[in-house]
Order: structure tokens, then sequence, then C-alpha cells
């Protein structure tokens, strides 16, 4: 058997202090790295108190610190501070999202630009900040989602960055492969998260009956295929959106 070995590596984890992100940050915990939970300052501090909190429970190895990825002089901040600490950058996974879900005649121009800003810009400026600071060989992964892919009612901005996003990879990946940096999104489908438990249950049913495995995903089952594209492992795999969704497509 194959054992994961992320020793000596390091990677910060964009809202990495709940759901898929702390899932992501534990798995890669879990397989020697250090990591550094990213989370956004909220006015009642909450996303602080998130976020210290899981690095405490992970223990040696992790830390919380912040940054709007909006911001991108924030986002160089806080990657210099990680290269400062533990002296590399070699792996970034880009998590952070929000949701403002409402029909395209509903929608106002804050919750269009508010998810676009986070969910897509917010991708954007974390690769352009880590692209002078990963080291040669490093991993960028983004978190797609299978409503970039199939659209869903009520997600014009949502759907629309996540498409970004898997369009952002390809390009990346393409510009950063002279220095054997990786660059790969995963897509998953609905997974109970915080952010997931947000979906009302009658329209949980209904999803669930388009997905054959007839379940929705863990945070861990996201966390491992994420695991996979930071490791030796997948090391020809660079460009790709891989989709971990039960088998759904619409």
């Amino acid at each position: 058997m194959t054992t994961i070995d992320l020793s000596g590596k390091v990677a910060v984890v964009t809202g990495g202090g709940q759901g898929l992100g702390l899932a992501t940050a534990t798995a890669l915990h879990n397989a020697g790295a250090s990591v550094v939970l990213n989370y956004f300052e909220d006015p009642g501090g909450a996303n602080k108190q998130r976020a210290v909190a899981a690095a405490a429970q992970l223990g040696e190895r992790a830390i919380a610190l912040p940054a709007d990825v909006r911001d991108r002089p924030a986002v160089e901040a806080l990657l210099d501070q990680v290269v400062q600490k533990f002296q590399r950058l070699d792996i970034v996974i880009n998590n952070a999202a929000i949701i403002r879900d409402r029909s395209v005649r509903k929608m106002s121009d804050d919750e269009w630009s508010d998810v676009i800003d986070t969910n897509l810009t917010g991708v954007y400026n974390v690769c352009k900040a880590a692209q002078a600071r990963l080291a040669d060989g490093g991993r960028i992964v983004s978190m797609a989602s299978i409503s970039g892919v199939i659209g869903f009612y009520g997600q014009a901005n949502y759907s629309s960055a996540k498409a970004g996003v898997i369009a952002l990879t390809k390009v990346i990946s393409k510009e950063l492969a002279s220095k054997n940096i990786t660059v790969n999104a995963v897509a998953p489908g609905v997974v109970l998260t915080e952010m997931g438990q947000t979906i009302p249950k009658d329209v949980q049913e209904q999803m669930l009956s388009s997905i054959p495995l007839h379940r929705f995903g863990e945070p861990e089952e996201i966390a491992n295929v994420i695991l996979f594209l930071c490791s030796p492992l997948a090391s020809y795999v660079t460009g790709q959106t891989i989709h971990v969704n039960g088998g759904w497509w619409g």
C-alpha cells in the first residue's frame, strides 16, 4: 500500500477553518504537512475563533492566519508571513467561497459582485500571489463545483464563478508548467457542510434522485482527492478538473 507522505511540505488553505477547507487541512496535516488555516476576519470574530480552535485541535504544524482573498496585497502579506515562518511554500488550496443565491431577476448587483469577487477573483489573487512564492514542483488546487458545470437555478453568480475557476485552472497550469507546478481543480457535488446545509430539504431530496450513488458526499471524500493531487502520485496531472459527485451529471 502506497502511503502519501507530505512531511516537510507547507500548505495554505483559504477558508480553512470549517467545512471542506478544514477537512482538506486535516488531510494534509495528517499526511505530515505544516498547514496554515486562512480565515476572513468577520465583524463578530466567529471565523477567527473557528480557525484558531481548529488549528489548536490539529496541534503542532498548524496555525491560523487572516486575509481577505479579495484583497491581493493582503494575500501577498499572508503568503509572505507563511514563507517567513516556514521558509517555504509548497501547496495552495483555494477553498474560500460564499453563496448569495437568488434568481437573476431578483439578484442585486452586490449579490453578483460579492460572489464573483470572492469565488473567482479571490482565486485569481491567490494564484497570482503564489506564483513567485511557491517552490518548484509545488501544487495549486482550487475548489470548483458541479454548479459550475451543470448550473443550478438561482446560482448565476456562483455557477459563473466556479466555471471561471475551471477555465482559470487550465490557463494557469500552462503558465506554471515550466516550474513543474501542477494546477488542478476539484468539482464536488453537494456536501452537507455549513454551506450545503442551507439547501432546503425538498431541494435536497430532488438532488438525491439525480445522484447514482444516492447520497451526498462527505467532506473527507473531497479532501482525499485533493490530498492525492497534492502528492507525488499526481505528478503528471495538471490542468484538470476532477469531478467528485457520486456520478451526478444533471
